[in-house]
């Protein structure tokens, strides 16, 4: 679709600015209608002519979708769209196919064919996707009219432990996600993996890294607006299956939908489904990693599939039945969001298997591929509109030995309908009281490099 405005930055600017007043504020008068001369009588004026384009749709500014977040003034943004300004704190006017491989690339990009594979840049503070109404750079266009719908996806969150102990001091278990609460809970929906068990019920199964957090939490995590925890990680079975049920059934008791684990295959598979504005969105998650048991017909466990590196080869069998699940899930609702738990730990790089399972992931008919374990940030891929990212990085965790361990990033995507029109990467640092804190400048590009 891309192709069909490969206009000239000169012809696009030019459209641009004349749905533009000098208030920022789109015009309805039309592009071409000829002035009504002074002699002519009122009920003869000209109509516009059919090609005359009577609504205006946001012009975005986009840049590399691995550039941390920009915003740029009225005025400077308005000179790039005359073209009377060619460059811009080091990003060079461009192409929108540049702009998707360069990272020092700014092009123009008419809002209905602009996706996921450039950040859009604020202006005056308004994004073109989240508030496309009130976003003042126009050009000739359809006015977007499907709801606005945002889903915030974050990296492994380990409450218990030493994490767990210092919260306590506060008599606040949920203290780690104040500071990055609010964010999160602006969303619609918001999706975390939760890397600890709510019990103690059994036997520690990995001595001083079996993680179990305060049934507490779950409150904090609500008030957070989180919606959706994936329980497929190589943790829930940290204190065996007496605890893993405790957990599922607190998750869920406390306003939030667990996915991934349960009291046996048929419960650990079942997709969660919820709708906003209309669009409805679904998610299954799977462990890749072991160390949870594999849940069967007759025992609790998480959604496994085998694969490199931990679990042995990419079994086929296993594959077969995730990606059946994922077309099942796909025809009953809009947006399909795959959580595989995956990977080597302490590495920007993925496996060669990451990228094979999220391609047939792809074709089965996931749109968001979103995966955890590494511990580090990990490649992004845009691949035709949809979304890889192999891994987000630790969201809150005690794994103070390294700075790529304090580091992650939100995925934080902008849904018109049933169509992603953005997919922001927004960094953040681990602080020492293992509270995650959004950063920007040198800091938040550095931890971005990571992950092309």
């Amino acid at each position: 679709m891309a192709a069909r405005w490969q206009l000239s930055l000169a012809a696009l600017a030019a459209a641009a600015m004349v749905a533009c007043s000098n208030n920022g504020a789109a015009q309805p008068s039309p592009v071409g209608t000829p002035s009504k001369p002074a002699s002519t009588p009122a009920t003869t004026t000209p109509k516009p002519t059919p090609t005359t384009p009577a609504t205006t749709q946001p012009l975005v500014l986009a840049i590399h979708p691995t550039r941390a977040a920009q915003d740029i003034d009225l005025t400077t943004a308005r000179s790039i769209v005359r073209g009377t300004l060619k460059s811009w704190r080091g990003f060079q006017v461009g192409s929108l196919r540049q702009a998707q491989r360069s990272t020092t690339t700014l092009a123009l990009v008419p809002g209905s064919t602009a996706g996921p594979s450039v950040r859009p840049l604020t202006v005056a503070g308004i994004d073109p996707f989240k508030a496309p109404a009130r976003y003042p750079l126009r050009t000739p266009g359809p006015q977007p009219t499907a709801p606005v719908v945002d889903l915030t996806v974050g990296g492994d969150v380990m409450l218990g432990r030493r994490v767990a102990t210092a919260a306590a001091r506060t008599s606040d278990v949920s203290r780690p996600l104040r500071a990055v609460g609010p964010r999160l809970a602006s969303a619609d929906l918001t999706v975390l993996n939760l890397e600890s068990t709510l019990s103690r019920a059994g036997t520690p199964q990995q001595g001083s890294d079996s993680f179990a957090a305060p049934p507490g939490v779950v409150a904090g995590l609500r008030d957070a607006g989180v919606d959706v925890l994936s329980l497929a990680n190589n943790h829930t079975g940290d204190f065996q299956q007496r605890a893993l049920l405790e957990t599922v059934r607190l998750v869920r008791a406390g306003g939030i939908q667990p996915v991934g684990a349960g009291s046996n295959l048929a419960e650990a598979a079942r997709p969660v489904i919820i709708e906003r504005e209309g669009v409805r969105f679904g998610f299954l998650a799977f462990n890749a990693i072991g160390e949870t048991p594999r849940a069967t017909a007759t025992s609790a466990g998480a959604f496994s599939l085998r694969m490199p590196p931990r679990t042995g080869p990419l079994n086929t069998a296993d594959l077969a039945a995730v990606t059946r699940a994922v077309t099942t899930l796909k025809a009953a609702v809009d947006v399909v969001v795959v959580l595989p738990h995956w990977g080597q730990q302490y590495t920007h790089t993925p496996v060669s298997a990451q990228h094979t399972v999220a391609a047939a992931l792809m074709k089965a008919g996931a749109d968001l591929v979103i995966g955890g374990h590494p511990h580090w940030v990990q490649s992004v891929q845009f691949p035709a509109s949809k979304v890889v990212a192999h891994s987000l990085g630790n969201l809150v965790f005690d794994m103070d030995f390294s700075q790529q361990t304090q580091e992650g990033v939100l995925l934080e995507t902008t849904y018109w309908g049933k169509t992603v029109k953005a997919a922001r990467l927004t960094p953040y640092v681990i602080g020492s009281d293992f509270s995650p804190r959004v950063v920007s400048g040198p800091r938040a590009e550095r931890i971005l490099a990571d992950m092309r």
